[in-house]
């Protein structure tokens, strides 16, 4: 996990826990680093200072967050958020892959495969030529291996030029690149859990659903638990957002990613969408 990542979790883990507003000195303290070099790394990962992030998020706010996941429905409503993303579904289209590839083991696929750091740590990405298959928080050669079981006949090769080129588009806030189209995942789905992902896609940014929702959502209520593994079998974390979804309690539940890592996605979210909204009021 990069140093970077580990010390922007541990001060939005300080903000959750500690009453009234925290200094950026002692943020920069806590992190080992001077205040202007903290600041920085603050900026680069959130996309917004310390100090305005605590201006739109009170430590009481981030602390429901973290310990419930409710709240963020919340702040939404209170703050009338648009919920403008560059993840929204108009930019992100899910396509399944043929029967036909599945049976030959992916024998027609040639599978471009790479890593690079996000935000939440690095992460291991493949494509194919008609989309994104796979992007995972595990370790480089277990999702490699992962993949080869799954296309055992595909052709692999290692490719960080485009690996960097699709993570720096989506998943790195501090490199602004405007969504000139729609970015295509193609991923090996049951019609069900393409449903399911395809609905996934429709939560807005700074929103969350129960499994129950997300069942309803779909037409078929009743149907929460096959809904909860399918959102679980998702192979495209954050840009197919199985982080949205939470347990009817309004506990934020498990996260194939770790649970950790799904609070820095939300608040990262949230963040992005009170940032929109703000310019967009100002504008």
């Amino acid at each position: 996990m990069p140093r970077d990542y580990q010390r922007i979790a541990t001060a939005i883990q300080t903000l959750s826990q500690q009453q009234g507003r925290v200094s950026l000195q002692q943020l920069a303290e806590d992190s080992g680093l001077s205040p202007w070099h903290f600041q920085r790394v603050f900026c680069r990962w959130a996309g917004i200072s310390p100090t305005r992030f605590q201006q739109f998020m009170t430590v009481h706010r981030a602390q429901q967050l973290l310990t419930e996941g409710r709240p963020l429905l919340d702040i939404s409503e209170q703050l009338g958020l648009s919920s403008s993303s560059r993840l929204h579904s108009h930019f992100v289209r899910v396509e399944g892959m043929t029967p036909g590839e599945f049976r030959a083991g992916g024998r027609s696929l040639t599978i471009d495969w790479g890593c690079g750091d996000t935000p939440f740590g690095p992460a291991f990405i493949a494509s194919t030529e008609r989309g994104i298959c796979s992007l995972s928080f595990d370790a480089a050669d277990q999702s490699l291996r992962a993949l080869q079981q799954r296309f055992p006949a595909a052709h692999f090769r290692e490719n960080q030029s485009a690996a960097g080129k699709h993570l720096s588009r989506f998943l790195r806030p501090d490199i602004q690149r405007p969504v000139t189209a729609p970015l295509t995942l193609h991923v090996l789905a049951s019609d069900f859990q393409l449903q399911v992902w395809r609905a996934l896609l429709e939560i807005p940014p700074g929103e969350l659903r129960s499994y129950g929702a997300l069942a309803s959502a779909i037409k078929r209520p009743g149907s929460a638990r096959a809904v909860g593994r399918a959102v679980g079998s998702n192979p495209v974390a954050v840009l197919i957002p199985c982080h949205r979804v939470i347990r009817e309690s309004g506990e934020l539940g498990g996260y194939r990613w770790g649970l950790e890592r799904k609070r820095a996605v939300l608040l990262q979210e949230c963040c992005d969408a009170l940032t929109d909204d703000a310019g967009q009021s100002a504008s």
